[in-house]
């Protein structure tokens, strides 16, 4: 038989099965060598107190074997010859776009601007070797998206209809592990997560479906009120699903000049947060010694409102990098990433400040956008026109002072001392000081010269919407152009993405079949 209970453990309980299986027996009555396995559903860490509890919800196999698989397969059918769409994007929202395609019976031809998994690590490398970036090959193009080498964390508070369990389902049918099915913010690891890709784009292709890199789209080909394909290396025939993610520039450009209707968004600015991870554990851990044996790399979620607008931690990479993530020459950004294990002596988190379009003058559509570039053209600047990223410890930017010196960093290109709280817009440092001195008073510790402020921070989503109908999730004027995830404006990281991908896929078949 098989029973689920609910149960609070300490850590070290959590970490041992033969630990856990001890606690239930002792708990429900069990001879423990009746418990033939324990399957752990969900897990979250409670760390409000002194003590450190492990909140579990466990599926125990009393007397018999566990059988049930732990994780839904999804099935791909071969669609060779069947209806085509064209996908432009291989991040999460067009991979899973292609996927569902492929669920039900059309057939994906994915075009992907920049390169595979594995020859993008190349041109990361030279980013810090040559200080030099790839327009087209970078941190934020190329197969698998931002998120391929920008973390890998699955944890969403889109509130959007969708399943997100199909999402981590599909990523563990692709080779991530089964714990992200049960960890209550599920992160896969930037060092995993190419192969995963890798694996999706794999199904892609032996279903009959198309992947092709470096393969960039340049318009559209609109007959009538419609899109029928678009052009790339040649013309490619179908309904389009536009996935082109958050910093795909010349697509915004090229819509606005092409008169297809998009409008400004809010976006969030301001800088990477480091911190010696040692620390981030002390003080979420309430320890000294930190996290000890059982507990892993401790996170931060960290909010306020400061004259009207939001502050706060964004993509919190514990046990991380900071990485150079800008995708044109003169242009410096950052961004963070962390590997599976969350082992490095860093912690880090984007630390932002809501900007509202009407926070920017003029009515251009793009005008957030271009604050977005001015910004970052002007930090590049401040870094000595290289990679080299502007600097300053925390509790000086807080009081507005230079640092003088700057502490190890993970970010690889180098730093170099700046007065970010002069030269940054004062609607974002002054934010940016009275939120850290929030943040400070919650969390005694958090407020020091030991962390650096990292700049400059901007790609934290797409500076325009790209207008579409709600329910068909195509272009408002224009149908057979589904706008989709990020780039769309519809979507906030790996899992959101994933679920647009996968509406975006479904309205692109009931499109089809009206047909």
């Amino acid at each position: 038989m098989t029973n689920e209970y609910q149960i609070r453990v300490v850590p070290e309980v959590a970490a041992q099965e033969d630990r856990l299986k001890a606690y239930l027996a002792e708990e429900q009555g069990f001879d423990v060598r009746t418990i033939y396995g324990v399957r752990i559903l969900k897990r979250s860490i409670d760390a409000r107190q002194r003590q450190i509890y492990v909140n579990l919800k466990v599926r125990v196999y009393i007397n018999e074997q566990p059988h049930d698989d732990e994780y839904q397969h999804t099935d791909y059918p071969n669609v060779e010859g069947k209806p085509q769409v064209i996908v432009v994007g291989a991040g999460p929202g067009g991979l899973f776009a292609a996927l569902r395609l492929i669920e039900l019976g059309y057939r994906p031809i994915v075009l992907e601007r920049g390169k595979d998994v594995h020859e993008r690590k190349k041109d990361l490398a030279n980013i810090t070797k040559t200080q030099k970036v790839d327009p087209e090959s970078n941190y934020c193009f190329g197969e698998g998206g931002a998120g391929a080498y920008s973390d890998g964390k699955l944890y969403t508070r889109s509130k959007k209809r969708g399943n997100t369990d199909k999402i981590l389902n599909v990523f563990c049918q692709h080779g991530a592990s089964t714990a992200i099915l049960s960890d209550a913010h599920p992160h896969i690891g930037t060092d995993r997560l190419s192969k995963v890709i890798e694996a999706m784009r794999n199904t892609i292709i032996n279903s009959g479906g198309e992947v092709h890199f470096q393969t960039k789209m340049t318009q559209l080909i609109l007959e009538g009120d419609g899109v029928v394909g678009c052009v790339a290396d040649k013309e490619y025939r179908g309904p389009v699903i536009l996935a082109t993610g958050h910093s795909a520039r010349d697509v915004y450009r090229y819509l606005s000049k092409a008169k297809i209707e998009v409008e400004a968004k809010g976006i969030a600015v301001g800088v990477r947060l480091e911190h010696p991870s040692q620390l981030i554990d002390q003080i979420q851990y309430h320890n000294k010694q930190g996290r000890g044996k059982y507990l892993p790399a401790a996170e931060y979620a960290m909010v306020t409102q400061v004259e009207g607008r939001g502050v706060y931690s964004f993509c919190m990479c514990p046990g991380g990098f900071v990485i150079p993530a800008a995708t044109d020459k003169e242009q410096i950004v950052v961004n963070g990433m962390s590997p599976a294990s969350r082992g490095t002596a860093w912690s880090n988190s984007g630390m932002v400040v809501e900007v509202r379009q009407e926070d920017i003058e003029g009515e251009d559509v793009l005008k957030v956008m271009r604050f977005q570039e001015e910004l970052e053209r002007m930090c590049w600047q401040q870094g000595n026109m290289r990679q080299t990223a502007p600097a300053q410890r925390m509790a000086d930017f807080v009081n507005g002072k230079l640092s003088y010196d700057l502490p190890k960093s993970s970010y690889a290109p180098g730093l170099i001392s700046s007065p970010l709280h002069f030269w940054l817009p004062k609607m974002i440092s002054k934010r940016l000081q009275e939120g850290f001195k929030t943040f400070g008073r919650n969390a005694h510790g958090f407020l020091t010269n030991e962390a650096v402020l990292i700049a400059v921070e901007t790609r934290t989503s797409s500076p325009v919407r790209i207008v579409r109908d709600r329910e068909t999730l195509q272009h408002i004027r224009i149908q057979g152009l589904f706008p989709c995830g990020e780039g769309a404006g519809y979507a906030g990281g790996i899992v959101s993405a994933g679920v647009d991908g996968e509406r975006c896929a479904e309205m692109a078949a009931v499109y089809l079949e009206k047909r």
